[in-house]
């Protein structure tokens, strides 16, 4: 009987016998509500609610909120999410002012003013819900670091808590293993070092584990960074914590410290990084010989520079613990190129060199370049012929077009899937549109805005018996995707037949 009714009629209900139940005994209250739950449909608890209330608004329907973020909004997201390589949302916001000019710089993005406000202006938890359905396919995985210690007395310990804050040159430094599953024999290594004032990371790629190794990539890592080495802080493993290593660090005046036994959060700057950084790129599968190793060299060689100026990440600045309960309070995210700009011991000629080459940087062409190698790496992995993978210097349409639509295939790095996961282009169920759909299709290049309700009952009318109203819910899926489809012929813009965001390639 509640559809009987308009929600107009249902408030002058409330007005004319609100005042007689609010007044009455509980004998008349029990009564009346009986007889308004019965005429209105309302829930019994509801009505209690609407009755004793004063006035009349509470019943009154609430506007829907207008959307501030439409579709457009969302797929521009999603495209800049895939070119930051699916970070966060804290961190994509962070991010957003130096993505985008570095897209429009190189010639991937033209933006219009509207879109470009939107962007800047939408917060964090927004991209975030904006981005759900782009995350629903995703398969995460924990990250596993080898835990292999040997104690050295004669080397000072520091605990994470000694740090306070130091100049830009103090690393952690852990060595990530390869091996896969089977630790066995010789594999592939990542020596991972990370300044704990900016977060700059580095990665090193090491064809076997050797102390001489490590301090050979020392030697070539301190001509490439952007300040000096002043400290070299690792766990107890036998590739650190030994006589080669120790005999350098003091030749070069390095402060060399290592951490407790067993507590590895004496490493949490590095140890998040392994995650973050190595175990994102290159996965978990076993990689050894020579040719490995030279593909983790090749990949980390654009990675470096993808992490450390277009990747935003948070910083501790406050760890506070009363009881049992530990508060943590971050910095807002920031790029680590971004806070060696604002130390003040950064000299100026390393500040100017760093603001040139992140000029010239292009990350899209970054990330296409650490996909490529990470299709090596899949191949490498799985057992293929090595073989020499040509760099990417070519046009990047191809890559450009796939970022809006990637999501949809679910994890994108060759290096975290066995093998590519096909596309279901089967029914489980007799399609119950398969006689009509052309019809229907009729209908909405004619009128595309029906609903998926006018159709079903057209249908309904045209052949009786044959569409239940069951179907409303697969006809709205089936609309929803021709909709989607047929995105470009359903926006208008002012002035130009454009979309909302038109991506192209400088090339």
């Amino acid at each position: 009987m509640a559809k009987r009714i308009s929600v107009d009629t249902r408030r002058e209900l409330v007005r004319a016998i609100g005042e007689r139940y609010r007044s009455g005994a509980v004998d008349d209250k029990a009564r009346i509500l009986d007889e308004f739950v019965a005429v209105t449909g309302y829930h019994r608890k509801h009505s209690i609610r609407v009755l004793n209330s004063v006035t009349a608004e509470a019943v009154t329907a609430r506007p829907p909120r207008l959307r501030l973020y439409d579709e457009a909004v969302r797929e521009g997201l999603i495209i800049l999410w895939e070119a930051a390589d699916r970070i966060c949302g804290k961190r994509l916001k962070a991010l957003l002012p130096v993505l985008v000019p570095a897209l429009e710089r190189h010639g991937h993005l033209t933006l219009e003013a509207g879109m470009r406000e939107k962007l800047f202006a939408v917060s964090a938890s927004t991209i975030d819900r904006l981005l759900a359905a782009a995350r629903q396919n995703l398969d995460g995985r924990r990250s596993r670091a080898s835990s292999k210690l040997a104690v050295r007395r004669a080397i000072p310990i520091r605990t994470f808590g000694d740090w306070h804050d130091p100049l830009p040159g103090f690393m952690e430094a852990d060595l990530v293993s390869h091996g896969g599953e089977n630790v066995a024999g010789s594999f592939a290594h990542t020596l991972t070092l990370t300044d704990i004032a900016s977060g700059w990371t580095e990665c090193v790629a090491l064809a076997v584990k050797e102390g001489a190794l490590i301090v050979e990539a020392l030697t070539r890592l301190r001509t490439t960074m952007p300040f000096p080495l002043r400290g070299f802080d690792t766990d107890n493993g036998s590739e650190f914590i030994n006589e080669t290593v120790l005999a350098y660090c003091k030749a070069e005046r390095i402060e060399f410290t290592r951490g407790r036994p067993h507590r590895k959060n004496d490493q949490a700057w590095v140890e998040q990084k392994n995650g973050a950084v190595v175990r994102r790129l290159v996965g978990h599968r076993r990689l050894e010989g020579i040719a490995a190793a030279d593909a983790l060299a090749r990949l980390y060689t654009s990675s470096r520079l993808f992490v450390n100026f277009f990747q935003p990440s948070f910083k501790l600045a406050e760890k506070k613990r009363e009881g049992s309960r530990v508060s943590k309070r971050y910095h807002a995210p920031e790029t680590p190129c971004a806070r060696l700009l604002q130390s003040a011991s950064v000299p100026d000629a390393m500040k100017e060199r760093l603001r040139a080459v992140a000029l010239t940087l292009d990350p899209l062409r970054l990330l296409d370049e650490i996909r490529t190698v990470q299709h090596l790496l899949a191949g490498l992995a799985a057992g293929a012929t090595p073989h020499v993978v040509p760099h990417r210097d070519g046009e990047l349409d191809q890559f450009l077009k796939s970022l809006a639509t990637a999501w949809h295939d679910g994890e994108v790095r060759p290096t975290h899937r066995s093998e590519p996961k096909p596309r279901r282009d089967w029914r489980t169920r007799k399609d119950p549109f398969v006689d009509v759909w052309p019809r229907i299709l009729g209908w909405l290049e004619s009128e595309p805005d029906r609903t998926a309700t006018e159709l079903l009952l057209r249908l309904q009318a045209e052949h009786p018996g044959s569409f239940p109203v069951t179907l409303l819910r697969t006809l709205q899926r089936r609309l929803n995707l021709w909709r989607r489809a047929a995105a470009r012929k359903l926006v208008f813009t002012s002035g130009t037949a454009a979309t909302a965001l038109d991506v192209t390639d400088s090339n």
